[in-house]
């Protein structure tokens, strides 16, 4: 089994408390994403997971074996970086069986496992090829294979596409996706690119600061993300927030009014104490839940700023009243313009209320 556990886990530099008591549970066979922005302590872990980095406090367990102190070599994990760290002067052949050879594997097995892993990355024909022969994605297909070949019971990635170009992020997306399937080994992936996390993740770890602020499916997070930094963090284009003050607040209904004097009125149940009349708030809604005016709960006018028009769907970059920009979402809105007026309403199920620290209200 190739579960892992992460309990009360704790990094420090000196002391700099990098990672603050993180607690983690990954099923075996489970592809779970680390996601946040650059500084959130999201390649530590992974490399305190790797034995790479010394763990300062708790415990950590794969397969449920303590492995704290334990070599890398020794934890049945293998780890793909973000550059390709290539022999050069092999060729792929060579890279790929180089650390079984080096650890005495028999020729036999090495050479199958070789084989084997050239079939399921479609590289067999580059086997006699060098890495400076290869394009960026081949490059990384053989860094990965090296990992396959040692057959560990995890993978590890640190930020494998970044190298890549945005066409070929998404093909490799794809690849490491049925590879997963193909394999059904635990992979712990990180990325800054959310994206990448809701396309490849069974659970996704949102961390902030060396916190870890939540951990759910991909749509279980934008549906339901638990405070104001993870709503805003996931989903792309990012939610809309927009400052507003409550002006009423009663047991099923709260009203806001909004930057400019635009009261709206949520028929939400409201019980947390801190929404209150005259507590500043945020409204949050994201670019697609906006609806056409007089739809929804109340009608937004906004002046258009930049209208990008995709095909099927257009991104509305504009100003509310008060100054704000918000991003809106429309299908094949192709007749809307720069500095038109436009008016969409704003469904109060599908907004949120966040307070002034971030914590979620509704």
């Amino acid at each position: 089994m190739a579960e892992l556990s992460l309990r009360n886990v704790v990094k420090r530099f000196g002391a700099l408390e990098i990672i603050h008591g993180a607690n983690l549970e990954v099923k075996d066979g489970e592809f779970v994403v680390f996601v946040g922005p650059s500084g959130c302590g999201k390649s530590t872990l992974l490399r305190m997971i790797a034995g790479l980095e010394d763990i300062t406090g708790g415990e950590l367990k794969i397969g449920g074996r303590l492995v704290n102190d334990a070599e890398p070599a020794d934890r049945g994990i293998a780890m793909v970086f973000q550059s390709y760290a290539l022999y050069p002067h092999l060729t792929v052949e060579e890279n790929l069986s180089f650390g079984l050879r080096m650890n005495g594997n028999p020729k036999a097995d090495t050479d199958r496992r070789v084989r084997h892993v050239a079939d399921i990355l479609q590289i067999t024909e580059l086997m006699k090829r060098r890495p400076k022969q290869l394009s960026g994605g081949q490059r990384q297909r053989v860094a990965i294979g090296r990992a396959i070949v040692r057959e560990p019971q995890v993978f590890l990635f640190d930020e494998p596409l970044s190298n890549l170009d945005a066409e070929l992020r998404v093909q490799m997306r794809v690849e490491i996706s049925r590879l997963h399937k193909k394999l059904g080994t635990t992979m712990i992936y990180v990325t800054h690119d959310q994206t990448e996390a809701m396309t490849l993740a069974d659970k996704i770890v949102v961390l902030r600061a060396g916190n870890i602020e939540q951990v759910g499916a991909p749509l279980d997070l934008y549906d339901d993300p638990a405070n104001q930094f993870v709503a805003g963090f996931v989903g792309s284009p990012k939610m809309n927030f927009l400052k507003a003050e409550i002006s009423e607040a009663g047991a099923g209904s709260v009203i806001v009014t909004l930057a400019g004097d635009r009261q709206v009125r949520l028929r939400l149940p409201i019980t947390d104490r801190a929404a209150t009349p005259g507590s500043s708030v945020t409204l949050g809604i994201r670019p697609e839940h906006f609806g056409d005016a007089g739809e929804g709960d109340a009608d937004l006018t906004v002046a258009v700023d930049v209208a990008e028009h995709l095909g099927n769907t257009s991104y509305i970059y504009a100003n509310t009243r008060g100054g704000e920009q918000i991003i809106i979402e429309r299908p094949e809105s192709r007749t809307t313009g720069n500095s038109d007026a436009l008016t969409v309403s704003l469904p109060a199920s599908r907004t949120f209320l966040f307070d002034g620290a971030g914590k979620r209200l509704r």
